[in-house]
């Protein structure tokens, strides 16, 4: 054999002393050991030193490994466990340990398997020498009794043989074909087999169909001398068939010339050990009150869809939240409601039980069905409707009879045009849908809705800046007199001036205003802008008295500081508070009561004029009404569009045209002026003048026009 190319260096010895340290220890826990630690490390550290300089040394000699293997039996480290773990130690992790950094040299390796199997020799023939030693005494001493002489030799015939048949773990050597040459008594009792049964066995019979990926390989690749050891968790038929789990490590032994001879496999039975990983595994993927998947077990099985999807595969989802669950909580107790959970899910389970649809619990009273199908949306909507059945049904909890529904959302598409975050928030959108239309139903995504939700939730995001970027601006529709057709007020609207979208109606806005409460900051801002506009154009024509109307909404009406708000306004601009109108919805007005009511009179007690806007769409109670500080109202424009007089339907429009007449003597029985809004033809203004009308707004005399406009038609 040729010497390997070593390019000398010394041996750790820092590394040296931890290898022997871990020996050491490893040689304690192993069986009894005649020496103390201490002792044990002392013995060990020079014999590391002299295993590592062998494999250093310019001219290779295994000799000093079996010289090692020697000392240990003459130190009495003779337990069955010692040679097996010392020869497999002698490996990567002493390389690692004592010669770091050169662990992947192949001389080195090879050096290492030659010193393996010389320490294995050497342990062994000292074993053998001690045997014959005692045999040589026992003869020496044979005059003293024959009997005592034969009982020694087998006990120490016994001693040597417990290194192989004395461990408790399973350990078999076959051959490089897989035939089994011997197994110890404990690998035998494991599967089930006699030590002769499996002694006629090849290693190829204990196969196991599903074993892990690879593994075969491992052992191909270890027979043929490319490695020296493989380690991996395999299944095991037992001889009645049931099945074991084990830690399987294989160790190949090679000739001294390095070629393969046989392998030593150390089997350990870890099926407790497997079992209850995978009843923990269980725990963690499934929901502790309902035993359905939890959501980490439904993401995963999400994301293996996804990951395994073809071009044309789609995947279908049904997001459900059960209705009013908060309140059976709050009101039944938390007990009630869990036990409630309990019977929803096994509904749910059971509704879908053999279309091959996951139903998960995602945590509180939602869950998830992935929809297992190329049905495409009928199926999903199918997985839905029976979901929906399902929970509808009454629930018998306890003495307790509960109604329960819920609300879906459904998302179906290809699975390339989505992610599994782009799935779940389009499903957690759908839901939302399907609970503001009402209980009980399902909601199928939609595009283009979510597009103009996202895009409104983008303007409700931009209204804080763009409030504080001075981004609105406001425009002025007049308001005329019926009589004579002169300009005597005119309403503030205001109008979003977005630098990407352009001019943004108060439609697109103002109802998110209000969602935000960002409604009061805005409508103070058009208060003061609309107050120092009127004040302006008062200043260049004193002789006019234009009023400016402002809307005042229902969260501006109940802010405590409303009427403080107002007083600095026209405190501020200097406009007179006549000359200042605040429209109020009719609903809102109606609904004032204690503070708000008194609110009302603080304002009107300014001095300014208060109306109330779309009148006729409430439920105007006419004795409250009677004792609010009003001074107008203003029509709703749907009863002033029914006043066409256009000849198309003259039974509807001598109905709207009597109560339009209605309302305006309801108005002025209560002293208050009338103003008809959305005024569009000559016609429905000839009409409501006969009706007596006071003033008209809409497109007949003019559309909203910015502040100069107005100085303009007032200059005019």
């Amino acid at each position: 054999m040729r010497a390997p190319d070593i390019d000398g260096g010394d041996v750790s010895r820092p590394g040296a002393v931890a290898y022997a340290a871990e020996w050491a220890r490893a040689v304690r826990r192993i069986g009894f050991v005649p020496l103390t630690a201490a002792e044990t490390e002392r013995l060990l550290v020079p014999l590391t030193e002299r295993l590592g300089e062998a494999l250093l040394a310019p001219t290779f000699s295994a000799r000093p490994a079996e010289e090692v293997g020697r000392a240990l039996v003459q130190a009495h480290l003779t337990e069955p466990g010692v040679l097996d773990w010392s020869v497999q130690a002698l490996g990567d992790r002493f390389l690692q340990w004592v010669l770091p950094g050169r662990a992947e040299s192949p001389e080195l390796r090879e050096r290492v398997a030659l010193l393996q199997g010389a320490f294995a020799a050497g342990f062994a023939r000292a074993l053998r020498d001690r045997v014959f030693s005692q045999q040589e005494r026992i003869s020496r001493s044979a005059w003293q009794a024959r009997d005592t002489v034969e009982q020694a030799l087998r006990d120490s015939e016994a001693r040597f043989r417990a290194v192989f048949t004395g461990a408790v773990i399973g350990i078999g050597i076959a051959g490089v074909d897989g035939q089994i040459i011997e197994v110890n008594q404990s690998f035998a009792d494991m599967l089930g087999y006699t030590v002769a049964e499996m002694r006629r066995m090849n290693v190829s019979a204990l196969a196991y169909a599903d074993d892990a990926a690879g593994m075969w390989e491992l052992y191909q690749e270890l027979i043929e001398g490319k490695r020296d050891s493989a380690r991996v968790e395999k299944r095991y038929y037992r001889k009645d068939g049931s099945v074991v789990w084990t830690d399987l490590a294989v160790s190949l032994i090679r000739h001294d010339d390095g070629r393969p001879r046989f392998t030593v496999a150390m089997v350990e039975d870890i099926t407790e050990r497997y079992e209850l990983q995978q009843r923990l595994r269980f725990q963690a993927l499934h929901d502790p009150l309902t035993g359905l998947p939890n959501r980490t077990l439904f993401f995963e099985t999400l994301g293996t869809v996804f990951d395994g999807a073809g071009d044309d595969q789609r995947v279908g989802l049904c997001f459900i939240d059960l209705d009013g669950f908060k309140a059976i909580n709050d009101s039944l107790g938390h007990d009630l409601g869990d036990r409630l959970l309990k019977v929803i899910a096994r509904r749910l389970s059971d509704c879908v039980a053999g279309r091959g649809h996951l139903v998960a619990r995602m945590g509180g009273d939602e869950f998830v069905i992935l929809v297992d199908s190329d049905g495409g949306i009928d199926d999903a909507v199918e997985a839905a409707e029976l979901a929906l059945a399902a929970v509808s049904a009454p629930v018998h909890v306890a003495d307790q009879q509960l109604a329960v529904s819920a609300s879906i959302g459904i998302v179906e598409c290809p699975a390339a045009e989505t992610s599994v975050g782009d799935l779940m928030k389009a499903a957690d959108t759908t839901l939302y849908w399907a609970k503001a239309e009402g209980r009980g139903r399902w909601a199928v995504y939609d595009p283009e809705r979510s597009a103009a939700d996202i895009a409104r939730s983008a303007l409700a995001a931009n209204l804080p800046a763009a409030l504080d970027r001075d981004e609105f601006v406001l425009h002025y529709q007049p308001i005329v007199s019926l009589l004579d057709g002169t300009m005597v007020a005119v309403e503030a609207l205001v109008r979003w001036q977005h630098p990407e979208l352009g001019l943004i109606g108060p439609d697109r806005f103002i109802g998110l205003a209000e969602e935000t409460g960002l409604i009061v900051r805005l409508g103070a801002w058009v208060l003061r802008q609309a107050c120092r506009d009127a004040e302006s154009w008062r200043r260049a024509y004193p002789e006019t008295s234009l009023v400016v109307s402002v809307n005042l909404a229902a969260r501006q009406a109940d802010d405590p500081a409303i009427v403080e708000t107002v007083a600095e306004a026209l405190q501020h601009t200097g406009l007179p508070a006549e000359l200042l109108q605040l429209e109020l919805t009719e609903s809102a007005v109606m609904g004032s009561a204690g503070e708000p009511l008194r609110t009302l009179h603080q304002l009107a007690d300014l001095g300014l004029r208060l109306a109330i806007d779309d009148f006729g769409t409430g439920y105007s109670n006419l004795a409250y009404l009677r004792r609010l500080p009003i001074h107008c109202v203003k029509l709703a424009g749907p009863f002033v569009e029914g006043i066409k007089g256009d000849g198309g339907d003259a039974v509807a429009d001598h109905r709207d045209e009597r109560i339009v007449d209605a309302l305006v003597r309801l108005a002025h029985a209560l002293e208050l002026s009338v103003t008809a809004e959305a005024v569009e033809t000559e016609v429905q203004a000839e009409r409501l003048r006969a009706l007596r009308c006071d003033t008209g707004q809409g497109r007949l005399f003019g559309a909203p026009m910015p502040a100069d406009g107005i100085r303009a038609r007032l200059g005019g």
